[in-house]
């Protein structure tokens, strides 16, 4: 269970479509290695997150952003004793190659080079972005996310490569992540997998991670955690996804949700339904934003009668909702 002192949100403003939300600080929150459909794009406001990335564990500390492509298996944890805090934005691959198109020289299917890129400047448009959303500026939140992207496509952007050549190992893998897809509810055992597929199950155990940087265990509790996503947007109750997807009951999804998303299966759904519920009031314009400047710093309300800490970061923190265990 995680302390007071741990907060997140995740959500979605209706205005920024194909794009997932999230402020957050962990101390002890580690992030087992997963997936994402969309694009990370993390901007680190105190502390240090490290991730395995690639093959290798890479750092971002404050003024810092952790850039991931879309499909790319990463872990995340805290690289310091008091962790790290941090907004974040999530577009679509339509979202940013859409945005690629207009504002880039960029040909192909765009994407971030390297994982960790040195750039306070975006820190503070990703938190600008965030503001914008949760006072209901539509045209800010649109504009910023706009700017953020096109400056990191810039900065440190470029075309994806192309898959290689299939080759019989990862025909195989393929068709046994269509079978786990498909028998997600009730997945084989491995040998029985293997067995199907005319192969033994340490070779299928090769070829499953070398395609997808994971093997089928693990990509399959990604996948079934990517699919109750999906059920809990559409407003089914977390008990009835964890069952749906395979979970033996709603406290495993709890479990493996939260490694995952970082939020409780409970939490993630009121967000899109408060969001949704609020749509018409989200809407109104914010005076307040108007007045910021993307170089202010945001203190909280609790801080301002603090005496300056050298070396404090300037990024605006990321502050979010008490993070709760469990789902009603």
């Amino acid at each position: 269970m995680a302390g007071s002192d741990e907060l997140a949100r995740h959500w979605r403003y209706t205005e920024l479509p194909g794009v997932d939300l999230l402020r957050a600080r962990y101390i002890r929150k580690t992030f087992v290695r997963h997936t994402h459909e969309n694009f990370v794009i993390a901007g680190i406001a105190d502390g240090v997150e490290v991730f395995h990335h690639g093959g290798a564990d890479v750092s971002a500390g404050a003024g810092a952003l952790a850039l991931v492509n879309p499909d790319t298996p990463h872990t995340g944890r805290a690289g310091v004793p008091e962790g790290w805090r941090y907004g974040a934005v999530y577009p679509s691959p339509e979202v940013v190659a859409a945005i690629a198109a207009e504002t880039t020289s960029i040909r192909g299917t765009p994407g971030f080079n390297s994982p960790v890129l040195d750039d306070p400047y975006s820190v503070g448009l990703v938190h600008q972005v965030l503001r914008a959303a949760d006072e209901g500026n539509a045209l800010a939140a649109d504009t910023l996310l706009r700017v953020a992207v096109t400056r990191l496509l810039r900065l440190n952007g470029g075309p994806l490569p192309q898959r290689a050549v299939r080759t019989a190992g990862s025909r195989v893998a393929a068709r046994a992540r269509a079978v786990l897809e498909e028998r997600m509810a009730e997945p084989p055992t491995l040998e029985e997998l293997a067995n199907g597929l005319g192969t033994s199950p340490f070779a299928l155990l090769r070829a499953f991670r070398d395609s997808y940087g994971m093997p089928p265990h693990t990509w399959l509790t990604d996948a079934r955690v990517r699919r109750a996503r999906r059920l809990l947007d559409a407003g089914t109750a977390p008990a009835e996804a964890a069952v749906t997807v395979g979970f033996t009951d709603q406290p495993h999804l709890n479990r493996h949700f939260t490694r995952i998303v970082g939020v409780p299966p409970g939490a993630y759904q009121r967000e899109r339904k408060n969001v949704q519920d609020a749509g018409r009031r989200l809407l109104l314009p914010s005076d307040t934003w108007q007045n910021r400047s993307l170089q202010t710093t945001y203190v909280p309300e609790q801080e301002e009668n603090r005496a300056p800490t050298p070396g404090r970061s300037r990024i605006p923190p990321s502050c979010g909702t008490p993070w709760e265990s469990g789902s009603p």
